[in-house]
Order: structure tokens, then C-alpha cells, then sequence
């Protein structure tokens, strides 16, 4: 059972799962609080950038670069992460990408310019990095090993219920006050993190000396660069009718192909991928890539646009009825983690895959215009448990497959596929939402009577007093509102399928050796 810092000794002479469990609690509350910050800002900012056109002079592609440029800094910043914790310390690491995100975050409320705000988000988003990386280890380390799925459920809590409750403190924050406060309210508990940090976070002793591969760094971050602006400029140009996704995509193929190429020679690795030798460790990964990536990061997407253009609550009331499932994500998630310390968490994994992809299939794909908002709210809850279950047993499921000295790397790949995943899904979700809105409103138009619509738009224009023109306007508006709450079940049910794939690696767990990988 292998512990990320089981190697590592406190300067106290301790081992870091030794601790009091006062000095434990403390010692989480301080990590918690800074990763539930990085993560909550991720959601509080999608919610405020479609009104900063004004105030920042552009248009919605412009400002769609505020969201591009946090998500790139961060995925980059990851593929260095693990070198810094064992260079200078987990808790040098942490507080600096707590400081790094505060004076950000400070900044970008301050930027009167797009360029101004998407420069300090990429110093954002690197802070972002730094401290998830590090909070996750440090908070799994600080937990014996029987208690390790108990650690993740409590990580859990924060990155789980986070994203959720964004929509919500987002859209308080914009109606009350102003979108600068979306940034501002990360300052004093960005620096009460820093000051608690430096006081009650404890020092390691040991750190390690060590080369970095800045070849394959370079072509890692070059190949991600394309990638991830690939998938969130696609629909925007129309994915490869566009010159720029043709490039973006070449671009990507050659980084990863260069990359490749670089590892093969390298003396020193940027990634050690023997981990994936393990069948436990490489099921791991994928069910985290297409279950939470692929399929979660869909609904998260979705949900809130369902509440704001179907339902059509302003961005508060969204965010309360998103914050419906969102408890039950944070009730479920320690749950979950101590059912994984109880019966193991491979099988916890396998209950929490199959409650997500049986609720989600059978539950959100019968939202809709016509569905009461209560009856809404209260359909998402499964999907909240569901979630609420998965996170901490596949967290501790990965991290226990890997050896010891490997446990800050396991965790940088975890954030990294959580990125990139979470990118292929949110590209899904707008594509599959504009192609099945598109296909519903072509076959509304196909099987229209043309007698009987002369008709009803005739009575209509008699009934309104309004012109012919503005008749066709108000009836073509409806079209296209239709089509759009059609297309919402085609594209949950597609979300659903992703978790059926990712569902196929969860057994995979119960074969002995799947991939007939020899192991010496």
C-alpha cells in the first residue's frame, strides 16, 4: 500500500501520518480551504465572463481567451509541479502557488484590458496548479494508511462540491456587487492561507536533488498548448471547416510525436511511465479520463445552461438549483471515502460507476422545458450522489498502485488527464449541443403541414395585431427554442454513453491481468 510521502519525515522526526489528530485537522482545514479556492474560481469566473464584453472592450470570442488562458497556465504548470515538490517541499509549493493565485486573483480584479486580465489569469492558473497538486498529497500524507480513503473523501468534499457551488457564490457576487469581486474575495483568505500556512503547516526534511528534462517539458507543453486551444476554439470556427483547428491539430500530433521521440532518448524522463505497467493503476487513470472528463465534465457544463436558457432563472436562481446536487456531492464524498477504507476501493469504485451511469441515463435526460423546477432539482440529486461516490475510491485506488517515491508524479497525471478530459468533454457538450439543436429544427421544419401553418401564423397575426413579419419572427424564435430543449436529452444521453465507456475499465479492475503485461 504505497503512501505518496512514505519516504518523506517531518522535521519534527515524524512521519507525516504520525501527527496529532489535532495537528491533522488543522493542518487539512489549511489545505482544504486552498484547494476549495483554486477550484471554486474555476466556475465563479465562466459565470461572470459573458458580461465582461463591456467593461473589458470586446466581444465573447475575446473574453472566451480569459477561460482558454487560466485552463493552458494550469496544464502546463502541472508537468513541472512534481519536480518543484521534491526540489524545495510540498508546503513551499503550496503556500507559493497560494501567493501566486491571491496576487493573481488581486490583478485581475484590478484589469480595466483584456490583455491585463488574461496575463494575470495565466499566473492564475499556474497558482491553480501548484496548490492542487500539493494539497492533494499533503492531505493524503497526513492520514494513516487505513485512513487514506477517509482523506480522500475529505478532498473530495472540496474538489467535488467547489465546481458546483461556483454557479451560485458566482452569480451573488455579480448581481449584489460587481464581477470585480469574483476576484477580490480570493485576497483575504488567500492571505490568511499564506499566514496560517507559514505558522501551522509542518516542514519536510529531506528533499532531492534532481534534473529536469526541459527538451520534453517544452514538447509536452507545446503539444498541450494546441490541444487544449484546439478543443476550445473548435465550434467556435467550425472544428476542421477552419485553416487555424487544421493547424492546432498538425500541431498537436507533431508535440506529442516530438515528445515521444525525446522520452525514448532521455536519460532523465519528465514522466515515468512504468506506472501504466500496473493494470490497477492504468484502469485507474482512464475510468478518471472518461468518467470524470469525458461524461462529468459534460453535466457540469450542461446543467447550468439547462437552468438559465430552458428554464430560464436568472444566474443566482441557476446557481441555487445547480446547488441542489451540489450538497449532496459534498454529504457523499467522506462516505465514500470510508467506504473504501472498509471494503476496498476497488469495489467502492465499481458502486459509485454504476449508481453515476445508471442515474445519469435513466434521471437528467428527462429534463426539459415542461419538467417543474423542483422536479428538476431533485432529479440532479442522484447525479450528486453518484459523483459523490466516485471521486475519493478511484483517488485512493490510483495512489495506493503506485510505488512510494512515485506518488507526486501519479497525482500530477491525474490532474493532467482531469484537464485534458475535462476539456474533451466540455468540446463535446457544445458540439453535440449545436449539431442535435441544428438536426431537431430541421425535422420540426420537415414535418410541419404547410396548409395548417399558413393557417395557425394567419390566425395568429389576427389575434396579436401584429404584421406577418413579426408573426414569422415570434414563431421562429419558438422553433429555435424548442430545438434547443430537444437537443438537451440527445446530448445528457451522449454524456451518459462516456461513462459507459469509462464503466468497461471498472471491470477491467476484476480481471487478473488484463493487458497480459508481464511483471518481473
Amino acid at each position: 500500500m504505497a503512501l505518496p510521502a512514505e519516504d518523506t519525515t517531518l522535521q519534527s522526526g515524524k512521519k507525516p501520518w504520525e501527527i496529532t489528530p489535532g495537528e491533522r485537522a488543522i493542518f487539512s482545514i489549511i489545505v482544504m480551504t486552498g484547494a476549495f479556492m483554486a477550484i471554486l474560481d474555476t466556475t465563479v469566473v465562466d459565470v461572470i465572463v459573458p458580461k465582461l464584453t463591456g467593461p473589458l472592450a470586446t466581444d465573447m470570442y475575446g473574453v472566451q481567451w480569459i477561460i482558454t488562458s487560466y485552463m493552458v497556465a494550469a496544464a502546463i504548470a502541472l508537468l513541472i509541479t512534481e519536480y518543484l515538490i521534491k526540489r524545495f517541499g510540498a508546503k513551499a509549493v503550496f503556500l507559493g502557488g497560494v501567493a501566486l493565485f491571491t496576487a493573481a486573483s488581486f490583478f485581475c480584479g484590478l484589469s480595466d484590458s483584456l490583455e491585463e486580465i488574461i496575463i494575470f489569469r495565466i499566473i492564475q492558473g499556474v497558482g491553480e496548479a501548484l496548490i492542487m497538486v500539493t494539497s492533494h498529497i499533503m492531505i493524503f500524507s497526513y492520514f494513516p494508511p487505513e485512513k487514506q480513503g477517509l482523506a480522500m473523501g475529505i478532498f473530495g468534499l472540496g474538489v467535488s462540491f467547489a465546481p458546483a457551488l461556483g454557479p451560485t457564490i458566482g452569480g451573488y457576487l455579480t448581481e449584489y456587487y460587481n464581477w470585480r469581486m469574483v476576484f477580490f474575495v480570493n485576497v483575504p483568505v488567500g492571505l490568511l492561507l499564506v499566514l496560517a500556512g507559514l505558522i501551522y503547516l509542518p516542514k519536510e526534511s529531506m528533499f532531492q536533488k534532481l534534473r529536469f528534462n526541459f527538451v520534453s517539458f517544452i514538447l509536452l507543453s507545446f503539444a498541450t498548448i494546441s490541444l487544449l486551444v484546439m478543443l476550445s476554439r473548435g465550434q467556435q470556427l467550425g472544428w476542421f471547416n477552419s485553416i487555424e483547428i487544421g493547424v492546432l491539430f498538425f500541431c498537436t500530433l507533431i508535440g506529442f510525436a516530438l515528445y515521444a521521440l525525446s522520452e525514448i532518448n532521455a536519460k532523465d524522463k519528465l514522466i515515468d511511465f512504468s506506472l501504466f505497467k500496473n493494470p490497477v493503476f492504468a484502469n485507474g487513470m482512464m475510468i478518471y479520463f472518461f468518467i470524470l472528463g469525458f461524461s462529468m465534465y459534460q453535466y457540469f457544463y450542461l446543467l447550468p445552461v439547462y437552468y438559465e436558457h430552458i428554464k430560464m432563472l436568472p444566474t443566482l436562481d441557476a446557481g441555487i438549483a445547480v446547488f441542489a446536487f451540489a450538497v449532496f456531492i459534498g454529504l457523499f464524498s467522506p462516505l465514500a471515502g470510508m467506504l473504501a477504507d472498509k471494503i476496498g476501493a476497488k469495489k467502492t469504485v465499481a458502486i459509485a460507476a454504476f449508481f453515476y451511469v445508471t442515474t445519469s441515463i435513466l434521471f437528467l435526460p428527462t429534463l426539459n422545458y415542461y419538467t417543474p423546477l423542483h422536479q428538476a432539482m431533485a432529479l440532479t440529486i442522484p447525479f450528486g450522489i453518484g459523483m459523490g461516490l466516485f471521486f475519493a475510491p478511484v483517488t485512493v485506488m490510483v495512489l495506493q498502485s503506485a510505488p512510494a517515491h512515485k506518488g507526486e508524479l501519479a497525482i500530477v497525471l491525474m490532474d493532467y488527464f482531469r484537464f485534458v478530459g475535462g476539456s474533451f468533454g466540455t468540446a463535446l457538450a457544445t458540439n453535440n449541443m449545436e449539431y442535435f439543436k441544428n438536426l431537431h429544427f430541421l425535422r420540426m421544419e420537415e414535418l410541419q403541414n404547410v396548409e395548417y401553418l399558413s393557417y395557425f401564423l394567419q390566425k395568429m397575426q389576427e389575434s396579436l395585431g401584429i404584421t406577418m413579419a413579426q408573426v414569422k419572427a415570434i414563431f421562429g424564435n419558438y422553433e429555435a427554442f424548442m430545438s434547443y430543449n430537444y437537443g438537451f436529452y440527445n446530448t445528457f444521453m451522449h454524456a451518459g454513453y462516456w461513462g459507459i465507456l469509462g464503466s468497461v475499465f471498472v471491470l477491467l479492475l476484476f480481471v487478473k491481468n488484463p493487458f497480459g503485461i508481464k511483471r518481473r
